[in-house]
C-alpha cells in the first residue's frame, strides 16, 4: 500500500457502475483517470457468460496496464428477485424459499463457482435484513425470514461458502431494513425503533457475520432515528463509525448502498454526501450510474486526505482494508 500515490489511494476507494457490455472508451477513461478500485455489474452489462468473462478480464488487464491493483468486480446475486445473472447461470428461487441450511450452502457453493468462472470476485450478499412483518416488509421477498436466529444461521452458511469459494461476501443492509415499508430506491425511509431492540434483534445477524469474518458490510439508506436523527446509516458517523466500527469492532470493508438512489440523491449533493462518508470512516462509496458524480467523489477523497494528518490516517486505514482483501482474494487467486 505504501507504494500507492495519493491519486491511487483515492481511486482505490471508489466502486462504480457503467454502461455497456465491453471495455469501452468511457470505462477506460474512468479506470485510468480515477485510478479505480472497483466495478459493479448490472443487467445492462450482461449478455452471456463468455461476454462477461471477456469484460472482466479486459478490465483487469487494462487496470494492470495503468499500473493499478486488480479490480474488485462485484454483482448483486442474491437469487430470487435480485439476481443479475439469469440462465444459463443457475437460477435460485430466493432466500425466502430456502428450507434448510443445506439450501444456503448449495446456493453459495454454486454461485461462487459461477461467479469466479466469469471473473466476478465479490457478491453483494447475503441479505441479513429480518422481515419481522412478512406481509408488509420491503424485504419480504429478499429476506431469509422473520426470526433473527434463522436469518443469522442461513446468512452465515452463505458467507462461509461464498468466501471458501474465493468470492468476497458483503452482508447487507446494516443495521437492518426489514422493518421498513418504503423503498429507499425512491425516497428516504425513517425508522423509529427502540435502540435496544435494534441491537438485540436487527443487528444480531450482522454481529454473527462479523464473527465469521465477512469481507464487507453495506450500509442502509435508512434514517434510524433512535441512533441518528439527522443522517441515514449510509452517511452516519454514529452508525458507521460509532456502532459498527467501535462498538461492534468491525475492521472489514464498509461501503454505502448506491449513492444514486432516491433516498440520497433527492436530499443532498454529492460533495456533502462524500464529506459525510469520509468522516464516518466508510471505505467505499458506491456510485452505480455513470456521470459527473464519480469524478466529484474522486476529487472529494483527494481533497479530504490532503486536509490534515488525521484525515490522511483515516484514508490510509481504508485503503489498507481494501488492499488486505485484494491480497487475500485476488492476488493469491493467481497462484491457484
Amino acid at each position: 500500500m505504501h507504494s500507492l500515490s495519493d491519486k491511487h489511494m483515492a481511486g482505490q476507494r471508489l466502486m462504480i457502475g457503467f454502461d455497456g457490455i465491453d471495455l469501452n472508451e468511457d470505462l477506460k477513461y474512468l479506470i485510468k483517470h480515477t485510478q479505480l478500485g472497483g466495478l459493479i455489474l448490472f443487467r445492462r452489462n450482461i449478455e452471456a457468460p463468455e461476454q462477461i468473462r471477456h469484460l472482466c478480464n479486459s478490465a483487469q488487464s487494462f487496470a494492470k496496464d495503468c499500473g493499478l491493483p486488480e479490480l474488485l468486480i462485484a454483482i448483486d446475486q442474491e437469487g430470487g428477485t435480485v439476481a443479475r445473472l439469469a440462465h444459463p447461470f443457475t437460477v435460485f428461487p430466493g432466500n425466502n424459499h430456502m428450507q434448510n441450511q443445506a439450501d444456503a450452502v448449495n446456493f453459495a457453493q454454486i454461485s461462487a463457482r459461477e461467479l469466479i468462472d466469469v471473473g466476478i470476485n465479490m457478491n453483494m450478499a447475503p441479505v441479513l435484513d429480518i422481515a419481522f412483518d412478512p406481509q408488509a416488509s420491503i424485504m419480504k421477498e429478499r429476506a431469509f425470514g422473520s426470526d433473527p436466529d434463522w436469518v443469522a444461521q442461513m446468512g452465515l452458511r452463505v458467507i462461509d461458502h461464498l468466501q471458501a469459494g474465493g468470492v468476497m461476501s458483503v452482508a447487507k443492509h446494516f443495521p437492518g431494513i426489514g422493518r421498513t415499508v418504503l423503498d429507499s430506491h425512491l425516497e428516504l425511509p425513517y425508522l423509529d425503533t427502540d435502540e435496544d431492540d435494534l441491537w438485540n434483534r436487527d443487528c444480531k445477524p450482522f454481529r454473527q457475520a462479523i464473527a465469521h469474518g465477512v469481507s464487507g458490510m453495506m450500509l442502509a439508506h435508512i434514517c434510524f432515528q433512535a441512533l441518528d436523527e439527522e443522517w441515514p446509516a449510509s452517511l452516519s458517523k454514529k452508525i458507521a463509525r460509532n456502532l459498527l466500527r467501535h462498538r461492534m469492532g468491525y475492521d472489514g470493508l464498509v461501503m454505502t448502498d448506491d449513492l444514486d438512489m432516491g433516498a440520497i440523491k433527492k436530499h443532498w449533493g454529492i460533495r456533502l454526501v462524500m464529506q459525510q462518508v469520509l468522516d464516518a470512516e466508510i471505505d467505499v462509496p458506491l456510485i452505480c450510474h455513470p456521470g459527473p458524480d464519480i469524478e466529484t467523489a474522486y476529487e472529494s477523497i483527494l481533497t479530504f486526505q490532503s486536509d490534515s494528518l488525521g484525515n490522511r490516517s483515516l484514508c490510509e486505514r481504508s485503503v489498507e482494508r481494501i488492499m488486505r482483501l485484494k491480497k487475500r482474494y485476488l492476488w493469491c487467486s493467481n497462484d491457484r
